[in-house]
């Protein structure tokens, strides 16, 4: 698998690093028998005061090498596994967002077939709302609600966990089709 254009054009922008070299640096440290704890550290040290965020672009930059070598996929996450993501922006504060979805969920045992291996639970910080469930499968669903300009609030779920890539748009088109209903 290659990496999309996009991550590694981000990944160049922000560093001032072309594609090309990172992959060369990366080869010649041995990055590719690397974990991607190794990898990303290495990658920070390249880093260090040279970009703000510097480990966060260091993540992405081992992720990117990662996808770019085929020790990773798009979508999966270090432990090999995948996640679904979908969010839609509301009317509303993030406390009457997280009123509709917990409303929208309560009469639910189950989604997509997969029932809840607990009840979910909510959490309120100052910034934001949180919706948590784990399904019987293993998998975790988290909604996480945020404020936006002009008296809305956006929910993003994450649906984490996911065995497989093709996992992946099913449980995408699940959680758009109810995110929809709010």
């Amino acid at each position: 698998m290659t990496t999309r254009g996009t991550s590694t054009a981000a990944i160049a922008r922000a560093t001032g690093v072309p594609w090309e070299t990172w992959t060369a640096r990366l080869d010649a440290l041995g990055a590719r028998s690397m974990s991607h704890p190794e990898l990303a550290r290495r990658a920070a040290e390249q880093l260090e005061g040279v970009v703000e965020n510097h480990e966060w672009w260091a993540q992405s930059v081992a992720v990117a090498y990662e996808q770019h070598t085929g020790a990773r996929r798009p979508g999966q996450a270090g432990d090999g596994s995948f996640g679904a993501n979908a969010s839609r922006t509301v009317a509303g504060t993030p406390d009457e967002a997280l009123a509709r979805w917990t409303a929208l969920m309560a009469e639910r045992t189950e989604v997509g077939g997969v029932p809840f291996q607990q009840p979910p639970t909510t959490a309120v910080t100052e910034k934001w709302r949180y919706w948590r469930v784990r399904l019987a499968d293993g998998t975790r669903v988290s909604a996480t609600i945020g404020d936006r300009a002009s008296n809305r609030a956006t929910v993003a779920l994450a649906h984490t966990g996911l065995a497989a890539a093709e996992d992946v748009a099913r449980w995408r088109s699940a959680w758009k089709d109810l995110l929809a209903a709010l």
